[in-house]
């Protein structure tokens, strides 16, 4: 059955494209692995984890549906506290599965998130990403040096040698032009090492490994860069905010509800595009 714009409207079907992002993981204490950017579910453009394309939802006027942006997750803050994982995205029926927490030394990685942490030095094993959203984390080396987190688009890189070794970089991100320009979101967090080549976050809001650890870009769901300080006070790179952006024809006029931060420009191209940055709350159309 269409559902159909009001009186006085075009008759168009209320088609929304969705483009969800969860919010990235935080990245391991102690020569951390890099957070897993946020999972990424999109009908337009590219998906996350090498997935096909989702379907755009079909929805009826003067309904609420629900939306959620999820945050980033916390750091690791000592050898034995891992990263925490980003929080989930929602839209309507679709969740966004939040980024997972890189490892520390004493605390292996998340075992899965939207893309996977990377694994630490010592405890070496990366997390798991979610199919059709996102990668899995980079291995950490025996000593030293610390796996990159998982990108939306590409499996976090693995350590390489030592104390003086290298650090994984994270996984890629993925481009979507939902907004009506291509944008790269869900970039995973770079790992840390002690004494070699930093790990570099990936494209798409991933932090940089380093001397406390280097934040996911807000809004980007991409995960924390690694620290690069053995047993000290500093801490990994807490992961970027997710963001929910809708593409809806333009004879629908949304209502976004108490307790949700969002824009909406002026159409173009026949569509309207809502920007979700932040909260919990209740959209509808008229």
């Amino acid at each position: 059955m269409q559902i159909l714009a009001g009186v006085g409207a075009a008759q168009v079907p209320l088609v929304v494209d969705y483009l969800i992002v969860a919010g990235g993981g935080g990245s391991g204490g102690d020569i951390g692995g890099g957070g897993g950017a946020g999972g990424l579910r999109s009908t337009v453009t590219s998906t996350g984890g090498g997935g096909t394309l989702e379907n755009a939802l079909t929805l009826a006027i003067s309904t609420n549906y629900t939306v959620t942006v999820g945050g980033g997750g916390g750091p690791g803050t000592s050898h034995s506290v891992n990263g925490t994982n980003g929080s989930n995205s929602v839209f309507s029926t679709i969740t966004s599965t939040g980024g997972g927490g890189g490892g520390s030394r004493s605390a292996p990685a998340r075992v899965t998130g939207g893309s996977g942490g990377g694994g630490a030095y010592s405890s070496t094993s990366p997390g798991s990403g979610t199919s059709g959203q996102g990668y899995a984390g980079g291995s950490g080396a025996s000593v030293g040096s610390a796996g990159g987190g998982g990108g939306a688009g590409s499996t976090g890189g693995n350590a390489a040698g030592g104390s003086g070794g290298t650090a994984g970089n994270g996984g890629s991100g993925v481009a979507t032009s939902i907004t009506g320009s291509s944008v790269t979101y869900a970039g995973g967090g770079g790992g840390g090492t002690y004494s070699g080549t930093q790990g570099t976050g990936g494209s798409g809001g991933g932090g940089n490994g380093g001397s406390n650890g280097n934040l996911g870009t807000v809004n980007t769901g991409g995960g924390g860069g690694g620290q690069n300080a053995v047993d000290a006070a500093s801490n990994g790179g807490s992961g970027g905010s997710g963001v929910v952006i809708l593409r809806y024809p333009d004879a629908y006029t949304i209502t976004i509800g108490a307790g949700l931060t969002g824009t909406t420009p002026a159409a173009s191209g026949g569509y309207k595009r809502t920007t979700l940055t932040a909260g919990t709350g209740n959209v509808s159309w008229a």
